[in-house]
């Protein structure tokens, strides 16, 4: 059910969130399944851009530092979810790796674009995790390949290796998308992640 507003703020409406009805109000606004993956496209660009960054300018050593520790927290988590299918604690530390990727570019303006586009519903990283707890075995599986492209992305940032740097966070991306797929499925409609009702099927093409 769409919730309604007669007065958003101005960045809600800027970044697409709500829209104006006829009445001259707002609903929040409906994305489909592309906008969603677009989403994610655009997240991906910028985190290889952002480890591209890394790798060619030198990462500081207190950064390369906490990226190490947050791999090797990773480690553990990954194995505690493959047991319990509890993912808070992954969830805490993805998003930790995530924002160190970024500050090891050194560069504002690649923090000032990711946050446009993780102000849109479902571009963030951990968007989807949350659906994992349905103890699917996919779910393991997608959570083990994402922390082995991890520490291969601070492998090459380390060897100075952009451009594979760049390659394997915009590949890193896409584990959302496979999260993103199987919260879709069929399989999953009792077990309903928040916001999936604004999700809509991709209109049929001509």
């Amino acid at each position: 059910m769409p919730r309604y507003t007669d007065r958003p703020e101005p960045h809600v409406r800027a970044e697409g969130l709500l829209e104006a009805n006829a009445s001259g109000g707002y609903i929040v606004s409906a994305f489909t399944e592309q906008d969603v993956f677009d989403s994610i496209e655009l997240r991906g660009t910028l985190e290889g851009l952002a480890a591209r960054f890394a790798a060619e300018r030198g990462i500081p050593k207190p950064l390369d530092t906490a990226l190490a520790r947050c791999i090797s927290e990773l480690d553990g988590a990954v194995a505690e979810f493959a047991v319990s299918y509890d993912c808070d604690r992954y969830v805490t530390l993805n998003d930790q790796f995530h924002n160190l990727l970024v500050e090891a570019s050194q560069s504002p303006m690649i923090r000032r674009s990711l946050d446009r586009i993780l102000a849109l519903p479902f571009a963030a990283p951990n968007a989807f995790v949350q659906s994992s707890r349905s103890q699917l075995p996919e779910a393991a599986t997608i959570m083990a390949t994402a922390q082995e492209q991890h520490r291969s992305i601070l492998e090459a940032i380390r060897h100075r290796e952009g451009r594979r740097a760049e390659a394997l966070a915009c590949e890193h991306s896409r584990s959302a998308w496979k999260y993103l797929r199987m919260a879709l499925s069929d399989n999953m409609n009792e077990l309903p992640f928040p916001g999936r009702g604004l999700i809509q099927p991709n209109a049929p093409r001509r």
